[in-house]
Protein backbone atom coordinates (compact mmCIF):
# COMPACT_ATOMS: atom_id res chain seq x y z
CA UNK A 1 0.00 0.00 0.00
CA UNK A 2 1.21 3.55 -0.56
CA UNK A 3 0.17 7.16 -0.31
CA UNK A 4 1.42 10.06 -2.36
CA UNK A 5 0.48 13.20 -4.23
CA UNK A 6 0.72 11.52 -7.63
CA UNK A 7 0.19 8.08 -9.06
CA UNK A 8 3.41 6.08 -9.11
CA UNK A 9 2.34 2.92 -10.88
CA UNK A 10 2.89 1.98 -14.47
CA UNK A 11 2.71 -1.26 -16.38
CA UNK A 12 4.44 -1.73 -19.73
CA UNK A 13 2.58 -3.38 -22.58
CA UNK A 14 2.76 -7.15 -22.29
CA UNK A 15 3.33 -8.83 -25.65
CA UNK A 16 4.96 -12.22 -26.00
CA UNK A 17 7.47 -12.48 -28.82
CA UNK A 18 7.26 -15.48 -31.10
CA UNK A 19 10.75 -14.93 -32.53
CA UNK A 20 12.73 -14.37 -29.35
CA UNK A 21 12.65 -17.42 -27.13
CA UNK A 22 14.86 -17.76 -24.08
CA UNK A 23 14.32 -21.48 -23.65
CA UNK A 24 15.20 -24.40 -25.87
CA UNK A 25 11.90 -26.02 -24.94
CA UNK A 26 9.98 -23.68 -27.22
CA UNK A 27 9.72 -24.17 -30.96
CA UNK A 28 9.07 -21.42 -33.53
CA UNK A 29 5.56 -21.19 -34.92
CA UNK A 30 5.35 -22.04 -38.65
CA UNK A 31 3.86 -19.45 -40.98
CA UNK A 32 0.67 -21.40 -41.56
CA UNK A 33 -0.08 -21.29 -37.84
CA UNK A 34 0.58 -17.55 -37.68
CA UNK A 35 -1.67 -16.93 -40.69
CA UNK A 36 -4.64 -18.79 -39.24
CA UNK A 37 -4.47 -18.75 -35.43
CA UNK A 38 -6.33 -15.44 -35.12
CA UNK A 39 -9.25 -16.42 -37.35
CA UNK A 40 -12.22 -18.75 -37.08
CA UNK A 41 -13.23 -17.91 -33.53
CA UNK A 42 -16.86 -17.41 -32.49
CA UNK A 43 -17.97 -14.10 -31.05
CA UNK A 44 -17.92 -13.84 -27.27
CA UNK A 45 -21.11 -12.03 -26.30
CA UNK A 46 -21.07 -11.03 -22.67
CA UNK A 47 -23.96 -10.90 -20.26
CA UNK A 48 -23.01 -8.65 -17.39
CA UNK A 49 -23.33 -10.31 -13.98
CA UNK A 50 -25.39 -9.01 -11.08
CA UNK A 51 -23.25 -7.45 -8.33
CA UNK A 52 -21.80 -10.01 -5.94
CA UNK A 53 -22.98 -10.02 -2.33
CA UNK A 54 -19.77 -8.48 -1.05
CA UNK A 55 -19.89 -5.44 -3.35
CA UNK A 56 -21.75 -3.00 -1.04
CA UNK A 57 -19.60 -4.04 1.94
CA UNK A 58 -16.41 -3.44 -0.02
CA UNK A 59 -17.76 -0.05 -1.11
CA UNK A 60 -18.31 0.91 2.54
CA UNK A 61 -14.74 -0.11 3.37
CA UNK A 62 -13.42 2.04 0.51
CA UNK A 63 -15.46 4.96 1.79
CA UNK A 64 -13.82 4.59 5.20
CA UNK A 65 -10.37 4.60 3.62
CA UNK A 66 -11.24 7.66 1.54
CA UNK A 67 -12.46 9.57 4.57
CA UNK A 68 -9.28 8.76 6.48
CA UNK A 69 -6.91 10.04 3.77
CA UNK A 70 -8.35 13.24 2.25
CA UNK A 71 -6.31 14.65 -0.61
CA UNK A 72 -4.02 11.63 -0.80
CA UNK A 73 -3.55 9.38 -3.79
CA UNK A 74 -3.73 5.81 -2.51
CA UNK A 75 -2.39 2.77 -4.32
CA UNK A 76 -3.30 -0.76 -3.19
CA UNK A 77 -1.82 -3.50 -5.41
CA UNK A 78 -3.09 -7.06 -5.64
CA UNK A 79 0.43 -8.40 -6.08
CA UNK A 80 1.97 -10.52 -8.80
CA UNK A 81 2.55 -14.16 -9.51
CA UNK A 82 5.46 -15.59 -7.55
CA UNK A 83 7.86 -18.10 -9.04
CA UNK A 84 7.95 -21.55 -7.51
CA UNK A 85 10.65 -22.96 -9.78
CA UNK A 86 11.83 -22.26 -13.31
CA UNK A 87 8.65 -21.43 -15.28
CA UNK A 88 6.22 -22.65 -12.62
CA UNK A 89 4.41 -20.18 -10.36
CA UNK A 90 2.62 -20.55 -7.06
CA UNK A 91 -1.17 -20.29 -7.15
CA UNK A 92 -2.01 -16.59 -7.07
CA UNK A 93 -3.69 -15.07 -4.04
CA UNK A 94 -4.40 -11.35 -3.96
CA UNK A 95 -3.07 -9.21 -1.11
CA UNK A 96 -5.58 -9.26 1.73
CA UNK A 97 -6.08 -5.48 1.81
CA UNK A 98 -6.76 -5.47 -1.93
CA UNK A 99 -9.30 -8.30 -1.63
CA UNK A 100 -10.96 -6.65 1.38
CA UNK A 101 -11.38 -3.30 -0.40
CA UNK A 102 -12.48 -4.63 -3.79
CA UNK A 103 -14.42 -7.79 -2.95
CA UNK A 104 -12.32 -9.53 -5.60
CA UNK A 105 -11.22 -12.71 -3.90
CA UNK A 106 -10.19 -16.11 -5.27
CA UNK A 107 -10.90 -14.89 -8.82
CA UNK A 108 -8.76 -11.72 -8.65
CA UNK A 109 -6.29 -11.06 -11.45
CA UNK A 110 -2.55 -10.83 -10.79
CA UNK A 111 -0.95 -7.36 -11.12
CA UNK A 112 -4.27 -5.57 -10.55
CA UNK A 113 -4.12 -2.24 -8.75
CA UNK A 114 -6.76 -0.30 -6.80
CA UNK A 115 -6.21 3.45 -7.02
CA UNK A 116 -7.86 6.21 -4.98
CA UNK A 117 -7.48 9.45 -6.94
CA UNK A 118 -8.18 12.54 -4.77
CA UNK A 119 -10.99 14.92 -5.70
CA UNK A 120 -12.55 17.96 -4.06
CA UNK A 121 -15.17 15.73 -2.42
CA UNK A 122 -13.18 12.58 -1.68
CA UNK A 123 -11.73 10.12 -4.16
CA UNK A 124 -12.44 8.59 -7.53
CA UNK A 125 -11.67 4.91 -7.09
CA UNK A 126 -10.64 2.80 -10.07
CA UNK A 127 -9.65 -0.83 -10.34
CA UNK A 128 -6.93 -1.28 -12.95
CA UNK A 129 -6.21 -4.72 -14.33
CA UNK A 130 -4.93 -6.34 -17.49
CA UNK A 131 -7.83 -6.55 -19.91
CA UNK A 132 -7.99 -9.78 -21.89
CA UNK A 133 -6.08 -9.60 -25.13
CA UNK A 134 -7.73 -9.68 -28.51
CA UNK A 135 -7.19 -12.97 -30.32
CA UNK A 136 -5.24 -11.16 -33.03
CA UNK A 137 -2.39 -10.48 -30.57
CA UNK A 138 0.53 -12.78 -29.82
CA UNK A 139 -0.41 -12.64 -26.12
CA UNK A 140 -3.44 -14.80 -26.83
CA UNK A 141 -1.53 -17.84 -28.03
CA UNK A 142 2.16 -17.29 -27.19
CA UNK A 143 2.19 -16.12 -23.57
CA UNK A 144 1.80 -19.15 -21.29
CA UNK A 145 1.49 -16.97 -18.19
CA UNK A 146 -1.44 -14.76 -19.17
CA UNK A 147 -2.56 -15.89 -22.63
CA UNK A 148 -6.13 -17.18 -22.72
CA UNK A 149 -5.13 -20.06 -25.00
CA UNK A 150 -3.13 -21.35 -22.03
CA UNK A 151 -4.96 -20.33 -18.86
CA UNK A 152 -8.54 -19.94 -20.06
CA UNK A 153 -10.87 -16.94 -20.28
CA UNK A 154 -9.88 -13.79 -18.43
CA UNK A 155 -12.43 -11.26 -17.16
CA UNK A 156 -13.43 -8.18 -19.08
CA UNK A 157 -13.43 -4.61 -17.79
CA UNK A 158 -17.21 -4.30 -18.12
CA UNK A 159 -17.82 -7.65 -16.45
CA UNK A 160 -15.68 -6.86 -13.42
CA UNK A 161 -17.18 -3.36 -13.14
CA UNK A 162 -20.66 -4.85 -12.95
CA UNK A 163 -19.62 -7.69 -10.65
CA UNK A 164 -17.82 -5.51 -8.09
CA UNK A 165 -19.72 -2.26 -8.68
CA UNK A 166 -16.49 -0.34 -9.19
CA UNK A 167 -14.97 1.66 -12.06
CA UNK A 168 -12.43 -0.34 -14.05
CA UNK A 169 -9.69 0.54 -16.52
CA UNK A 170 -6.93 -1.22 -18.39
CA UNK A 171 -3.66 -1.54 -16.52
CA UNK A 172 -1.88 0.19 -19.39
CA UNK A 173 -3.72 3.41 -18.61
CA UNK A 174 -1.73 4.00 -15.44
CA UNK A 175 0.85 6.71 -15.86
CA UNK A 176 4.34 5.38 -16.69
CA UNK A 177 7.20 6.43 -14.44
CA UNK A 178 10.49 5.50 -16.12
CA UNK A 179 8.84 2.31 -17.27
CA UNK A 180 8.91 0.90 -13.75
CA UNK A 181 6.27 -0.21 -11.25
CA UNK A 182 7.09 2.02 -8.29
CA UNK A 183 5.47 1.78 -4.88
CA UNK A 184 6.28 3.94 -1.86
CA UNK A 185 5.33 2.00 1.24
CA UNK A 186 3.28 3.98 3.75
CA UNK A 187 2.94 2.62 7.26
CA UNK A 188 -0.07 4.80 8.04
CA UNK A 189 -2.14 3.32 5.22
CA UNK A 190 -0.92 -0.21 5.95
CA UNK A 191 -1.93 0.17 9.58
CA UNK A 192 -5.32 1.68 8.75
CA UNK A 193 -6.41 -1.05 6.34
CA UNK A 194 -5.27 -3.67 8.86
CA UNK A 195 -7.20 -2.08 11.72
CA UNK A 196 -10.22 -1.72 9.43
CA UNK A 197 -10.53 -5.51 9.59
CA UNK A 198 -10.64 -5.71 13.39
CA UNK A 199 -14.44 -5.45 13.32
CA UNK A 200 -16.11 -7.79 10.84
CA UNK A 201 -19.25 -6.79 8.96
CA UNK A 202 -22.23 -9.07 8.32
CA UNK A 203 -20.78 -10.45 5.10
CA UNK A 204 -17.48 -11.30 6.75
CA UNK A 205 -19.15 -13.02 9.70
CA UNK A 206 -21.26 -15.12 7.34
CA UNK A 207 -18.13 -16.13 5.44
CA UNK A 208 -16.37 -17.04 8.66
CA UNK A 209 -19.29 -19.29 9.57
CA UNK A 210 -19.09 -20.87 6.12
CA UNK A 211 -15.34 -21.49 6.44
CA UNK A 212 -15.83 -23.10 9.86
CA UNK A 213 -18.65 -25.29 8.54
CA UNK A 214 -16.48 -26.67 5.73
CA UNK A 215 -13.58 -27.14 8.14
CA UNK A 216 -15.81 -29.14 10.47
CA UNK A 217 -16.67 -31.44 7.58
CA UNK A 218 -12.96 -31.78 6.87
CA UNK A 219 -12.32 -32.90 10.44
CA UNK A 220 -15.08 -35.49 10.08
CA UNK A 221 -13.27 -36.74 6.97
CA UNK A 222 -10.02 -37.01 8.93
CA UNK A 223 -11.63 -39.05 11.70
CA UNK A 224 -13.11 -41.47 9.17
CA UNK A 225 -9.76 -41.93 7.45
CA UNK A 226 -7.60 -42.39 10.54
CA UNK A 227 -7.35 -46.16 9.90
CA UNK A 228 -5.98 -45.40 6.41
CA UNK A 229 -3.46 -43.03 7.95
CA UNK A 230 -2.32 -45.70 10.40
CA UNK A 231 -1.80 -48.15 7.53
CA UNK A 232 0.39 -45.76 5.51
CA UNK A 233 4.11 -45.21 6.06
CA UNK A 234 3.52 -41.46 5.92
CA UNK A 235 0.16 -41.35 7.63
CA UNK A 236 0.45 -37.64 8.43
CA UNK A 237 0.37 -37.02 4.67
CA UNK A 238 -2.83 -39.05 4.45
CA UNK A 239 -4.45 -36.78 7.04
CA UNK A 240 -3.21 -33.69 5.22
CA UNK A 241 -4.47 -35.00 1.90
CA UNK A 242 -7.90 -35.90 3.22
CA UNK A 243 -8.38 -32.37 4.52
CA UNK A 244 -6.99 -30.85 1.32
CA UNK A 245 -9.62 -32.63 -0.75
CA UNK A 246 -12.44 -31.17 1.35
CA UNK A 247 -10.86 -27.70 1.26
CA UNK A 248 -10.56 -27.72 -2.52
CA UNK A 249 -13.94 -29.31 -3.20
CA UNK A 250 -15.97 -26.99 -0.99
CA UNK A 251 -13.72 -23.93 -0.66
CA UNK A 252 -10.78 -22.21 -2.27
CA UNK A 253 -8.25 -24.33 -0.40
CA UNK A 254 -6.50 -24.20 2.94
CA UNK A 255 -6.00 -20.87 4.67
CA UNK A 256 -2.52 -21.99 5.77
CA UNK A 257 -0.35 -25.09 5.68
CA UNK A 258 -2.07 -27.92 7.53
CA UNK A 259 -0.37 -29.24 10.65
CA UNK A 260 -0.87 -33.00 10.91
CA UNK A 261 1.41 -33.83 13.81
CA UNK A 262 1.30 -37.31 15.30
CA UNK A 263 3.09 -38.54 18.39
CA UNK A 264 6.11 -36.41 19.39
CA UNK A 265 5.61 -34.22 16.30
CA UNK A 266 2.61 -32.67 18.07
CA UNK A 267 5.09 -30.89 20.34
CA UNK A 268 6.51 -28.90 17.40
CA UNK A 269 4.21 -25.91 17.10
CA UNK A 270 4.50 -25.42 13.34
CA UNK A 271 5.07 -28.99 12.17
CA UNK A 272 4.04 -28.89 8.50
CA UNK A 273 6.44 -31.49 7.10
CA UNK A 274 3.73 -34.06 7.78
CA UNK A 275 5.89 -37.02 6.79
CA UNK A 276 5.57 -39.16 9.90
CA UNK A 277 3.64 -42.26 10.81
CA UNK A 278 0.33 -42.22 12.65
CA UNK A 279 0.73 -44.89 15.28
CA UNK A 280 -1.93 -46.55 17.46
CA UNK A 281 -1.69 -45.34 21.03
CA UNK A 282 -0.41 -41.89 20.04
CA UNK A 283 -2.24 -38.60 19.78
CA UNK A 284 -2.44 -36.69 16.51
CA UNK A 285 -2.75 -32.91 16.61
CA UNK A 286 -4.44 -31.48 13.52
CA UNK A 287 -4.42 -27.71 13.01
CA UNK A 288 -6.29 -26.91 9.80
CA UNK A 289 -8.61 -24.35 8.29
CA UNK A 290 -10.54 -24.06 5.05
CA UNK A 291 -10.30 -20.81 3.14
CA UNK A 292 -13.62 -20.01 1.48
CA UNK A 293 -13.76 -18.62 -2.06
CA UNK A 294 -14.08 -15.19 -0.44
CA UNK A 295 -10.62 -15.81 1.15
CA UNK A 296 -11.97 -15.83 4.72
CA UNK A 297 -10.45 -18.71 6.63
CA UNK A 298 -11.16 -20.86 9.64
CA UNK A 299 -8.37 -21.90 12.02
CA UNK A 300 -9.24 -24.91 14.15
CA UNK A 301 -7.22 -27.49 16.09
CA UNK A 302 -8.32 -30.80 17.49
CA UNK A 303 -6.13 -33.44 19.14
CA UNK A 304 -7.31 -37.00 18.52
CA UNK A 305 -6.37 -40.34 20.09
CA UNK A 306 -5.36 -42.46 17.13
CA UNK A 307 -6.73 -45.65 18.71
CA UNK A 308 -10.02 -43.97 19.56
CA UNK A 309 -9.54 -43.61 23.32
CA UNK A 310 -7.23 -41.54 25.48
CA UNK A 311 -4.86 -43.12 27.96
CA UNK A 312 -5.13 -41.84 31.52
CA UNK A 313 -2.12 -39.55 31.08
CA UNK A 314 -3.26 -38.27 27.67
CA UNK A 315 -6.72 -37.54 29.05
CA UNK A 316 -5.26 -35.62 32.00
CA UNK A 317 -3.23 -33.38 29.68
CA UNK A 318 -6.10 -33.00 27.23
CA UNK A 319 -8.66 -32.01 29.84
CA UNK A 320 -6.22 -29.50 31.34
CA UNK A 321 -5.91 -27.82 27.95
CA UNK A 322 -9.70 -27.80 27.62
CA UNK A 323 -9.97 -26.28 31.10
CA UNK A 324 -7.62 -23.49 29.98
CA UNK A 325 -9.66 -22.95 26.81
CA UNK A 326 -12.89 -22.77 28.79
CA UNK A 327 -11.32 -20.26 31.20
CA UNK A 328 -10.25 -18.08 28.28
CA UNK A 329 -13.73 -18.27 26.78
CA UNK A 330 -15.29 -17.27 30.11
CA UNK A 331 -12.95 -14.28 30.31
CA UNK A 332 -13.90 -13.01 26.85
CA UNK A 333 -16.45 -10.25 27.35
CA UNK A 334 -17.12 -6.93 25.65
CA UNK A 335 -14.79 -4.32 27.11
CA UNK A 336 -12.22 -6.83 28.39
CA UNK A 337 -8.68 -6.38 27.12
CA UNK A 338 -7.68 -8.83 24.43
CA UNK A 339 -4.62 -9.95 26.37
CA UNK A 340 -6.71 -10.82 29.42
CA UNK A 341 -8.08 -13.79 27.47
CA UNK A 342 -4.54 -15.14 27.27
CA UNK A 343 -3.95 -14.43 30.96
CA UNK A 344 -6.99 -16.51 31.93
CA UNK A 345 -5.72 -19.51 29.99
CA UNK A 346 -2.19 -19.17 31.35
CA UNK A 347 -3.44 -19.08 34.91
CA UNK A 348 -4.81 -22.59 34.42
CA UNK A 349 -1.64 -23.81 32.69
CA UNK A 350 0.51 -22.47 35.51
CA UNK A 351 -1.73 -23.99 38.19
CA UNK A 352 -1.76 -27.46 36.67
CA UNK A 353 1.92 -27.66 35.76
CA UNK A 354 2.77 -26.49 39.29
CA UNK A 355 0.37 -29.09 40.74
CA UNK A 356 2.15 -31.79 38.72
CA UNK A 357 5.51 -30.73 40.16
CA UNK A 358 6.92 -29.45 36.87
CA UNK A 359 7.74 -25.91 38.00
CA UNK A 360 10.59 -24.73 40.24
CA UNK A 361 8.25 -22.07 41.64
CA UNK A 362 4.62 -21.76 42.71
CA UNK A 363 1.85 -21.08 40.24
CA UNK A 364 1.48 -17.51 41.54
CA UNK A 365 5.19 -16.89 41.10
CA UNK A 366 5.05 -18.35 37.60
CA UNK A 367 2.41 -15.90 36.42
CA UNK A 368 4.30 -12.88 37.79
CA UNK A 369 4.63 -10.52 34.83
CA UNK A 370 8.28 -9.64 35.53
CA UNK A 371 9.93 -12.65 37.16
CA UNK A 372 7.64 -15.51 36.17
CA UNK A 373 6.97 -17.43 32.98
CA UNK A 374 8.40 -20.80 33.99
CA UNK A 375 5.21 -22.51 32.81
CA UNK A 376 5.65 -20.99 29.35
CA UNK A 377 8.23 -23.71 28.64
CA UNK A 378 5.23 -25.96 28.00
CA UNK A 379 3.12 -23.38 26.13
CA UNK A 380 5.31 -20.78 24.50
CA UNK A 381 2.70 -19.36 22.10
CA UNK A 382 -0.15 -16.93 22.72
CA UNK A 383 -3.71 -18.03 23.34
CA UNK A 384 -5.47 -15.85 20.78
CA UNK A 385 -5.09 -13.99 17.51
CA UNK A 386 -7.53 -12.17 15.26
CA UNK A 387 -8.92 -14.19 12.38
CA UNK A 388 -10.52 -13.30 9.06
CA UNK A 389 -9.24 -12.80 5.53
CA UNK A 390 -5.81 -13.69 6.95
CA UNK A 391 -5.31 -16.53 9.39
CA UNK A 392 -3.39 -14.04 11.56
CA UNK A 393 -5.59 -11.12 10.63
CA UNK A 394 -4.97 -7.45 11.36
CA UNK A 395 -1.28 -8.16 12.00
CA UNK A 396 -0.20 -4.57 11.22
CA UNK A 397 -2.62 -3.03 13.72
CA UNK A 398 -1.16 -0.96 16.53
CA UNK A 399 -0.48 -2.75 19.80
CA UNK A 400 -3.01 -0.55 21.58
CA UNK A 401 -5.65 -1.68 19.07
CA UNK A 402 -4.67 -5.36 19.11
CA UNK A 403 -2.92 -6.92 22.10
CA UNK A 404 -3.83 -4.09 24.44
CA UNK A 405 -7.17 -3.38 22.73
CA UNK A 406 -10.58 -4.20 24.15
CA UNK A 407 -12.95 -6.84 22.87
CA UNK A 408 -15.68 -5.33 20.71
CA UNK A 409 -18.74 -6.86 19.02
CA UNK A 410 -17.80 -8.04 15.53
CA UNK A 411 -14.31 -9.23 16.42
CA UNK A 412 -13.40 -12.78 15.41
CA UNK A 413 -10.44 -14.43 17.12
CA UNK A 414 -9.08 -17.79 18.18
CA UNK A 415 -8.78 -19.37 21.60
CA UNK A 416 -6.04 -22.02 21.41
CA UNK A 417 -4.17 -23.02 24.55
CA UNK A 418 -1.94 -26.07 24.51
CA UNK A 419 0.56 -28.17 26.42
CA UNK A 420 3.65 -29.58 24.74
CA UNK A 421 6.05 -31.96 26.46
CA UNK A 422 8.82 -32.59 23.99
CA UNK A 423 10.27 -36.07 23.68
CA UNK A 424 13.66 -35.05 25.08
CA UNK A 425 12.47 -32.70 27.85
CA UNK A 426 14.05 -33.98 31.06
CA UNK A 427 12.06 -31.54 33.20
CA UNK A 428 8.95 -33.71 32.88
CA UNK A 429 8.27 -37.35 33.83
CA UNK A 430 8.84 -39.94 31.12
CA UNK A 431 5.11 -40.63 30.90
CA UNK A 432 4.50 -37.05 29.64
CA UNK A 433 7.32 -36.87 27.11
CA UNK A 434 6.12 -36.82 23.52
CA UNK A 435 2.58 -35.68 24.37
CA UNK A 436 1.37 -32.53 22.64
CA UNK A 437 -2.19 -31.22 22.89
CA UNK A 438 -3.87 -28.12 21.50
CA UNK A 439 -7.56 -27.25 21.30
CA UNK A 440 -8.41 -24.27 19.10
CA UNK A 441 -11.77 -22.69 18.41
CA UNK A 442 -12.92 -19.67 16.41
CA UNK A 443 -14.79 -17.10 18.49
CA UNK A 444 -17.18 -14.33 17.46
CA UNK A 445 -17.63 -11.52 19.97
CA UNK A 446 -21.21 -10.26 20.27
CA UNK A 447 -22.99 -7.81 22.57
CA UNK A 448 -24.22 -10.80 24.56
CA UNK A 449 -20.80 -12.37 24.88
CA UNK A 450 -18.58 -14.76 22.93
CA UNK A 451 -19.98 -17.28 20.46
CA UNK A 452 -17.90 -20.36 19.66
CA UNK A 453 -18.33 -20.76 15.90
CA UNK A 454 -16.66 -24.18 16.01
CA UNK A 455 -18.51 -25.53 19.04
CA UNK A 456 -20.12 -28.30 16.97
CA UNK A 457 -16.73 -29.96 16.53
CA UNK A 458 -16.35 -32.23 19.59
CA UNK A 459 -14.16 -30.71 22.30
CA UNK A 460 -14.25 -32.71 25.54
CA UNK A 461 -12.33 -35.97 25.85
CA UNK A 462 -15.57 -37.93 26.14
CA UNK A 463 -17.05 -36.17 23.09
CA UNK A 464 -13.92 -36.84 21.03
CA UNK A 465 -13.96 -40.54 21.85
CA UNK A 466 -17.66 -40.79 20.98
CA UNK A 467 -17.03 -38.86 17.73
CA UNK A 468 -14.34 -41.29 16.63
CA UNK A 469 -16.46 -44.31 17.55
CA UNK A 470 -19.48 -42.96 15.66
CA UNK A 471 -17.65 -42.07 12.43
CA UNK A 472 -15.56 -45.24 12.33
CA UNK A 473 -18.38 -47.66 13.10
Amino acid sequence: MSTGERDTIAEPTVEASVENSNTNRKQPFPQGFLDTISTGWAERPETLPAPRAQAPYAAARRAAVSAAFPGKRLVIPAGSLKQRSNDTDYVFRAHSAFAHLTGWAADAEPDSVLVFAPTDTGHDVTLFFRERADRTTTEFYADATIGEFWIGPRPSLDGVAADLEIATAHLHELEAVEGELVLDEDETLTRFVSELRLIKDEFEIAEMRRAVEITANGFDDIVRELPSAVAHARGERVVEGVFHRRAREDGNGEGYDTIAASGPHACYLHWTRNDGTVAPGDLILVDAGVEADSLYTADITRTLPVSGTFTEVQRRVYETVREAADAAFAAARVGVRFRDVHAAAMKVIAARTAEWGLLPVTADEAIDADKGGQHRRYMVHGTSHHLGIDVHDCAQARREMYYDGVLTPGMVFTIEPGLYFQIDDLTVPAELRGIGVRIEDDILMTEDGPVNLSADIPRTADEVEAWIARLQS
